[in-house]
């Protein structure tokens, strides 16, 4: 499993939920809907899932060995942190002069 892109469609500043995601794998299947989780001791992930008929939620998509989720898991987690510094640097970037003015 290869995974060649990771966007990071939403996230959410003042709850549990802090990021939903897409991703692709070898440039031939997508995966939206992940979720990035802040749990009580780490963010986690948790795969798009849905309610059955008995109010149980079951993961529609998931890796199948502790290898796959792992590396899923912090490929996820590394780019929604990139992503996170991207956004504050881009902040930061907006509230201060952007450099010496140029004359027309």
């Amino acid at each position: 499993m290869n995974i060649t892109d990771i966007r990071i469609r939403r996230t959410y500043q003042d709850a549990r939920l802090k990021a939903l995601v897409s991703i692709t794998i070898d440039h031939d299947l997508a995966v939206h809907d992940i979720k990035v989780i802040e749990g009580p001791e780490r963010l986690f992930v948790a795969m798009p899932s849905r309610k059955d008929d008995n109010g149980v939620f079951r993961d529609i998509v998931h890796p199948i060995t502790p290898e796959a989720r792992s590396s899923l898991e912090k490929a996820i987690l590394s780019a929604y942190h990139e992503y996170l510094q991207r956004m504050q640097a881009e902040a930061q970037g907006a509230e201060s002069p952007s450099g010496p003015e140029t004359a027309e």
